[in-house]
């Protein structure tokens, strides 16, 4: 029990280092929460700052705190754990990516997860597999507030992916809105109104040649946001054991003054790595940054309470050096699997 509650403990420090806190008293407060479920507008208070309550008690859509100039932190989750969501969204995070592409879990595995973070007013974003018409019309049909598609080379891709998530004329988005998750099941009468100003369409650029069509991307009508892949992109060029090589960094950055350069072109989103933190993206100006995964925030603190307790917190000399081992090398794992 002490092992297990030391444990709990590691890794809720860990969440709260990397989030800010959620006031959640009114759980205790049951007139209090009907409150908070109500309906109530977006008008900004006199400091400038505004809600995050909108749009029939759920939080504001991504897209318009993106619009209305936030800058947001998110986190990504690949262990498909709806305990662990739910954890993550009391924590704070502005943001929560469901890793399909990487992680192990189908969309019946990302739906207790979306529900979970539902229940924390946590915004969910689906990362899929595969940009498949069909994959995206299950994903769309959940109702998450983004969608992510790898590896987009180019506006051609970027037109289609657009379009699998909307109706026609649009897309060739399958309907079936009136029984889905994302309308609430039919309850929200004014899904077809709203989908397309609370879905964002994310398209991750991930090798060299599509930084050099990246403008043309950024500004297809219907892409919200780029996501960088940069452990893609340095293998893209040949350094897949050199991610954080000086090409690759350069590569990175003229993608970035690629889209932050465009005047009303899509938001910048990134995943932070050993060698270029979160708080260096946020400098460069990114607009979302991901900085930790469920998965390596776990580890970490389960490694971390096995240094401090095991053989009563004694360390030899070869404890250390294999711990530096180790560090090198989840480093290096963590950098291959956020392309």
């Amino acid at each position: 029990m002490a092992f297990t509650y030391s444990l709990q403990s590691s890794i809720h420090s860990a969440l709260l280092s990397k989030a800010h806190p959620r006031d959640f008293s009114s759980l205790n407060n049951p007139s209090r929460a009907l409150k908070q479920i109500r309906p109530i507008t977006c008008k900004k208070k006199k400091d400038g700052t505004g809600p995050k309550m909108a749009y029939n008690g759920l939080s504001k859509p991504l897209k318009a705190r993106l619009a209305d100039g936030e800058r947001l932190y998110g986190v990504f989750l690949l262990s498909f754990s709806p305990v662990v969501a739910e954890i993550v969204g009391f924590a704070g995070y502005d943001f929560a990516v469901i890793d399909m592409e990487h992680g192990p879990g189908d969309m019946m595995a990302a739906l207790p997860m979306m529900q979970a973070l539902a229940s924390t007013q946590t915004p969910a974003i689906l990362r899929i597999p595969d940009n498949d018409p069909v994959m995206v019309k299950k994903a769309m049909d959940l109702g998450p507030q983004g969608l992510m598609f790898p590896m987009i080379d180019g506006p051609k891709a970027a037109k289609r992916a657009v379009s699998y998530c909307r109706y026609p004329p649009k897309g060739i988005r399958g309907v079936a809105h009136s029984v889905v998750r994302a309308s609430r099941y039919g309850v929200n009468e004014k899904y077809l109104e709203e989908y397309e100003d609370q879905v964002l369409v994310m398209c991750q650029v991930e090798s060299e040649e599509a930084v050099k069509k990246i403008e043309e991307i950024a500004m297809v009508e219907g892409v919200d946001c780029i996501q960088m892949g940069p452990t893609d992109l340095s293998a893209s060029m040949g350094f897949l054991k050199d991610l954080g090589n000086k090409r690759a960094k350069e590569m990175l950055q003229r993608a970035e003054k690629g889209v932050l350069g465009l005047k009303n072109g899509a938001f910048l989103a990134g995943f932070a790595m050993p060698h270029d933190p979160p708080s260096e993206l946020q400098q460069r100006g990114y607009h979302m940054v991901s900085g930790a995964v469920d998965i390596g925030l776990f580890r970490d603190a389960a490694l971390a309470d096995l240094r401090k307790h095991k053989s009563n917190g004694v360390e030899t000399e070869d404890d250390v050096e294999q711990v530096e081992v180790l560090d090198a090398e989840r480093e290096l794992e963590a950098e291959k699997l956020h392309g």
